[in-house]
């Protein structure tokens, strides 16, 4: 294990703005009105090779055990990112109740995963790593420094914005990032919550901001620099020059599920010392892996305008199917999603939610579509989420 380096050794930081500076643009795509609606990240998807195997080890680390929904069903629009067939796909979306955004787990069920042929390395195309959420991150490393089913990735250290962090690897190879996040939807005394946001890796910065400030919000820069990082020191490939940004958005995100969700950030890195390769070029959607992050919103036509007039259309687009009448079948839940690639191809998911199950066994379910699509669920509601609990043992 790596502990933290004296940072005037090796950070040569060169810094492209002042912290926590606000993004102006005067652009004729930022006076477009936006009538679509953010709630936050609803999920990091994860792509496994066994879905129950891996669910168990994230609730015993993160405690990722309350059941949205689950699902064991046919992917039948996803076919730009499925070699052009449908595939059957079992998936779970579970969250912490803490707050932050949850993990959907999923399986190829007929077909076989096809891993990596590589070595991710930071810089690399795609969602590098899921950031948690932590109260006390000091208290946090110290607990997973003593559970060896905890792989760290080097010692406690600072990030960019100068709080304190860790990295861990889980059986798979997927980093997690501990960070700092004093948000807390409900106490149960657990060290970490859910999901905070993701590091993605990108060719051009200032490219992909149309896609992560002009259409996600993300339009606060937290910390911008240009190094060596001791935090990436013990990651694949972090030893060598980045350029790092972290972004916040100005404006509390509202919707039915905003205040479960909590506050997000999203950090862009770029490497300035090799080619990075793109993490799913030459595999599918669902192979191992981090395969999307995805935001829940309200209002999927107005967004997919938007996105169109950026450049970014929706790739995939089940808005059709409800303008005919009907929500899309999500197991459990009900509702319509969308896909957008940014430049360098990484997905990105928007889901409109028109019913969620409450307490299953019972048949109570939350129908959305006649909600103010900017008014959060009562919070008694959402704690009802707690109800959905489940058992790792249970779990085959």
């Amino acid at each position: 294990m790596t502990g933290p380096f004296p940072r005037f050794h090796i950070l040569l930081p060169l810094r492209h703005s002042i912290l926590f500076h606000r993004i102006h643009t005067h652009s004729n795509s930022q006076q477009m009105t936006q009538d679509y609606n953010i709630a936050g990240i609803q999920q990091v998807g994860i792509g496994v090779e066994n879905l129950y195997e891996a669910w168990k080890y994230y609730i015993e680390l993160f405690q990722m055990d309350i059941r949205i929904l689950e699902d064991n069903k046919v992917a039948e629009l996803m076919l730009p990112y499925t070699g052009g067939r449908p595939q059957r796909r079992h998936a779970a979306i579970a969250v912490n109740m803490q707050g932050g955004g949850g993990f959907e787990v999923w399986q190829y069920a007929e077909r076989k995963p096809q891993p990596l042929t590589f070595e991710l390395m930071m810089g690399d195309l795609g969602v590098l790593v899921c950031k948690i959420k932590s109260r006390d991150v000091a208290r946090a490393f110290d607990a997973f420094s003593r559970n060896p089913k905890a792989q760290l990735a080097g010692g406690l250290n600072d990030n960019i914005d100068g709080r304190q962090t860790f990295y861990l690897k889980d059986p798979y190879g997927n980093l997690f990032q501990v960070v700092q996040d004093d948000y807390l939807f409900k106490n149960e005394g657990r060290l970490t919550s859910g999901v905070a946001g993701v590091t993605i890796g990108v060719t051009d910065m200032e490219r992909a901001m149309k896609v992560y400030k002009d259409i996600l919000g993300y339009d606060t820069i937290l910390a911008d620099e240009t190094g060596l990082f001791p935090d990436y020191a013990a990651l694949p490939g972090g030893t060598g020059r980045f350029r790092r940004r972290l972004l916040g958005h100005s404006r509390p995100r509202k919707g039915s599920f905003s205040e479960l969700f909590g506050p997000s950030r999203i950090e862009l890195v770029q490497a300035l010392e090799r080619t990075p390769r793109k993490i799913y070029e030459g595999r599918f959607w669902g192979d191992p892996g981090f395969i999307q992050v995805c935001f829940d919103i309200r209002n999927m036509e107005a967004l997919g305008k938007h996105c169109a007039a950026l450049g970014h259309p929706f790739t995939v687009d089940t808005t059709q199917k409800f303008r005919e009448g009907s929500s899309f079948d999500m197991g459990d839940a009900a509702g319509q999603f969308a896909y957008i690639e940014d430049p360098d191809g990484t997905l990105i998911e928007f889901v409109e939610t028109h019913k969620v199950p409450l307490v299953k066994k019972l048949g109570l379910s939350i129908n959305l579509q006649n909600r103010n699509p900017e008014k959060p669920l009562p919070r008694w509601m959402l704690k009802a989420l707690s109800l959905m609990r489940v058992q790792p043992e249970r779990l085959q």
